[in-house]
């Protein structure tokens, strides 16, 4: 296994090759000047890098290569795959790609045999290792745009130029990088282990990001232009993956239908409990709004997770209750339940008891003083928490990443995308997905307070001389609900003999 490990041009040569890669687009279009791809290595000082509109390709003056299909991931894992340890592992698309890891002190740079042989590149060939650092530069000035260790400040490149399909390791200070790894079949990995099992490449190499892409013909590379604002946001729209979008409506739809459901449950439960155990349910039923969101979501782990005999149970009868789309409503269910409970109970306790009192002299059953009295006037107040259970599901990402990982197109939701894309440079998804959130917080706000303002409509201020207010006209009822619906004279009748009750009873 080869390597060398050189000094790349000084401080102010890295300047001037990210400014260029910035102001290149705009560069290009206004001289209009045709870019040349010889053969011979430009000299990199004067060389002009071409960057695509979408930062997905690049290609240099002069020179016979250039980059496609761009990628770069800010975050690798520690876990083990399939029961093993490799280190600290980042994921590759391939095993025909250009590869480097961008650590603390140094960058290590990997060129597949496949590219090496295609465009002559060797180990000792530092022209061609040079103008390909350069190409990767450019391309990683777009996605680490804040992060404090982007390539461009790079002094130090440790390269590997693979001889043949086996060459693919090299070691740096002690640490072993290697570079399309088949772990499992079809998936390939860049990994970093250290000289032992107690070495923490985490801590030691820092690790910040790796990055990847094709090598392909100068002349057959497509380098994108920018279009006018509407043709860019366009492109933009149509590109977008809206998964994460359908994927948050569904988990919070069908989330709110058990948080409705189950709150209203509860509520109703420790109304007719002893005050005693009153606090002890209200706990249990209130600590999930306390705790951190990650702490809700390690503990449903442990105990939904595939190594407990309930989680095992689950998975094999063909419904995984960790890491699925099934993941994603219990999180947003435990994290929006209290909203939910909290908003029914204080409603229920509102209610005059006389009145539930007088109900039951009068024979009417639990459920229905339920259905007929405590849910038409704490109606208001339920139907408030119910938007706000669902504003808090729609934002739920700590105990989601943690029951239910990011996977595309099945758990992914909104708050994880902004998470993720951020951390892979895609600022623009990254304001997209935000924008779409606060929309959504905006208009569940202008609900509550809309429906808040219905739902009052019906209680009139008293008279200046005291008097109470005159009744409706046309015979209707203004209930607390402020429906007004007319009721038989049967219901009528029980009702004006409740009240009476409830007023003997209060006169007492």
């Amino acid at each position: 296994m080869m390597a060398t490990t050189r000094k790349t041009a000084g401080a102010f040569t890295a300047a001037l090759l990210k400014a260029a890669a910035v102001l290149l687009l705009g560069t290009t279009l206004a001289t209009g000047a045709p870019l040349a791809w010889a053969d011979e290595a430009p000299d990199v000082a004067d060389a002009e890098i071409e960057v695509s509109a979408d930062g997905d390709a690049a290609r240099m003056e002069g020179c016979a290569f250039a980059l496609e299909g761009f990628e770069c991931s800010r975050t690798g894992s520690a876990r083990d795959i399939d029961g093993e340890s490799y280190g600290y592992t980042y994921r590759l698309s391939g095993v025909e790609r250009v590869a480097v890891v961008n650590t603390a002190d140094y960058a290590v740079l990997y060129v597949p045999v496949e590219a090496a042989a295609e465009f002559g590149i060797t180990q000792a060939d530092d022209a061609a290792v040079t103008l390909l650092e350069e190409c990767l530069t450019a391309l990683d000035t777009n996605f680490s745009e804040g992060s404090i260790s982007p390539l461009s400040r790079q002094e130090t490149w440790h390269v590997l130029v693979a001889a043949d399909a086996t060459d693919n390791a090299i070691v740096v200070d002690d640490v072993t990088y290697t570079f399309a790894r088949e772990i499992t079949e079809g998936r390939f990995y860049v990994t970093i282990e250290g000289p032992d099992e107690a070495y923490n490449v985490k801590s030691e190499v820092q690790p910040a990001q790796m990055a990847s892409a094709r090598m392909v013909p100068a002349e057959g590379a497509v380098i994108a232009q920018a279009g006018g604002p509407l043709e860019q946001l366009g492109a933009f729209l149509a590109e977008m993956d809206y998964s994460p979008l359908w994927v948050t409506l569904k988990t919070c739809g069908v989330a709110i239908v058990f948080v409705f459901f189950l709150g209203l449950a509860a509520a109703y439960f420790t109304m007719r409990i002893s005050k005693r155990a009153q606090d002890i349910f209200d706990t249990i039923f209130t600590i999930p709004m306390v705790l951190p969101p990650t702490v809700c979501g390690f503990l449903l782990l442990s105990v939904l997770g595939r190594n407990t005999a309930f989680g095992r149970f689950f998975q094999e009868v063909g419904f995984p209750l960790v890491f699925s789309w099934q993941a994603t409503v219990i999180a947003a269910v435990v994290v929006a339940f209290p909203l939910m409970y909290r908003s029914a109970r204080g409603a229920f306790e509102s209610l005059d008891p006389n009145m539930l009192d007088a109900a039951r002299t009068l024979g009417w059953s639990n459920g229905r003083i339920f259905a007929k009295l405590m849910l038409p006037l704490a109606w208001s107040s339920i139907a408030s928490g119910t938007v706000l259970a669902f504003a808090r599901a729609l934002g739920e990402f700590g105990c989601t990443l943690f029951l239910a990982g990011n996977q595309l197109g099945s758990t992914r939701t909104i708050p994880i995308a902004i998470y993720f894309e951020w951390m892979n440079g895609n600022q623009a998804a990254t304001w997209f997905w935000t924008i779409i959130l606060i929309v959504f917080s905006f208009l569940v706000i202008l609900f509550i307070n809309l429906w808040s303002r219905h739902t009052t409509r019906y209680r009139q201020k008293a008279p200046a001389d005291g008097r109470s207010p005159k009744p409706p006209r046309d015979g209707r009822r203004g209930g607390a609900h402020g429906h007004g619906e007319r009721e038989s004279g049967l219901e009528r009748a029980e009702m004006a003999e409740m009240g009476a009750v409830a007023s003997e009873g209060g006169a007492r």
